[in-house]
C-alpha cells in the first residue's frame, strides 16, 4: 500500500489520486487524439500507455494498471474532453463511474454496468474515502444535442483533503468548500489559446484560493492538447499558464504553496 498520498497529473482534468490504499481516477481522456485536438507533452515522443507503465511501482503492463487497479472514476461534467466514451471502455464496461444526474443513460445504452449519478450535497464511499459532491460555475450541456446535466467538483476525505473542481469559475461557495483543504487541484487554462466562458484563467485561479484556502495548490487542465493546425512554436498557451498561475498566487495568496506537477509527473503527500 503506497504511504500517504500520490497525485499523478497524466494530463488535461485526467488525474490518478492513490489515497489511503484507493485510486480514483478523474475525468479520463487517455487517448492522443479527439476530435481536431492532438496530444502534446512535456515529455516529447514518449507514447502515452509507456508514459503510464512509468507510473506503475510494479511495472505491469499498462493494461493491467488501468484495467484491474483503479476503484473508481469520477467524471465532472459531459464536455467531449472530460467524458470520453473511447477512453471509459478502455477501462473496462465494470469500472464504476460516478457522473452528473442525467449522465447514466449516455453509459447504460452502451453497455456500462456499475454508473452511478451523483448531484451537489452528496457523499459516497469508494473503500475507506469518503467523497463529498461540489457544484461548480460551468455549462452542462453536451454539444451538439444535449443532454444538459449539473457540473460538478469532488472532495476526497481521507488521509488528506483533496479538492477536484471538474471545470469551473470562482464561485462565491468557495468560501464554504475551502474548509482544511490539503490540495485543491485547480484547473488554470484548456486546450486553446483562449477560453470560453466557465473557466479560470491564470490569474482567476490564484482569485479562487483566496476563497479556497489550501495548504497546497496543483494547477490542472494545462499542457496537454492542442487543436490541429495550430503551430506548436507559437503555442505558449500550452507550457506558460502555470507559471503564471504561481506569480498570482504568490501576490494574491501567499500562504498557499503551489507546486507545478507535469504531465506525466507526481506529486507525494506524506503523513
Amino acid at each position: 500500500m503506497i504511504r500517504g498520498t500520490q497525485i499523478t497529473y497524466i494530463g488535461h482534468a485526467t488525474i490518478l489520486i492513490e489515497m489511503d490504499g484507493v485510486r480514483v481516477l478523474t475525468d479520463p481522456l487517455l487517448r492522443d487524439r479527439i476530435g481536431h485536438l492532438r496530444r502534446h507533452s512535456l515529455r516529447l515522443g514518449i507514447p502515452l500507455r509507456e508514459r503510464i507503465r512509468r507510473l506503475n511501482p510494479n511495472n505491469r503492463p499498462a493494461e493491467t494498471l488501468w484495467y484491474h487497479s483503479v476503484d473508481a472514476v469520477l467524471v465532472s461534467h459531459l464536455h467531449w474532453d472530460h467524458f470520453d466514451v473511447p477512453s471509459l471502455r478502455m477501462l473496462g464496461y465494470g469500472m464504476r463511474l460516478i457522473v452528473p444526474q442525467g449522465a447514466a443513460k449516455q453509459l447504460r445504452r452502451r453497455e456500462f454496468r456499475r454508473v452511478e449519478e451523483v448531484r451537489p450535497g452528496d457523499t459516497f464511499e469508494i473503500g475507506s474515502t469518503t467523497v463529498e459532491v461540489t457544484p461548480a460555475a460551468h455549462n452542462g450541456f453536451r454539444p451538439p444535442f444535449g443532454p444538459v446535466t449539473p457540473c460538478l467538483g469532488y472532495i476526497l476525505h481521507g488521509g488528506h483533503r483533496v479538492y477536484f473542481p471538474g471545470d469551473t469559475d470562482v464561485f462565491p461557495e468557495m468560501v464554504d468548500l475551502g474548509k482544511d483543504l490539503d490540495v485543491a487541484l485547480v484547473p488554470i487554462w484548456g486546450w486553446g489559446p483562449s477560453l470560453g466562458n466557465g473557466h479560470m484563467d491564470p490569474r482567476r485561479a490564484a482569485e479562487a484560493l483566496t476563497l479556497l484556502r489550501p495548504r497546497v495548490a496543483v494547477p490542472i487542465h494545462w499542457g496537454t492538447f492542442y487543436p490541429l493546425g495550430l503551430g506548436l512554436m507559437r503555442a505558449g498557451f500550452i507550457t506558460l499558464p502555470p507559471y503564471a498561475f504561481a506569480h498570482h498566487a504568490a501576490r494574491l495568496a501567499p500562504e498557499v504553496e503551489v507546486k507545478i506537477v507535469e504531465p506525466g509527473e507526481r506529486l507525494q503527500l506524506d503523513g
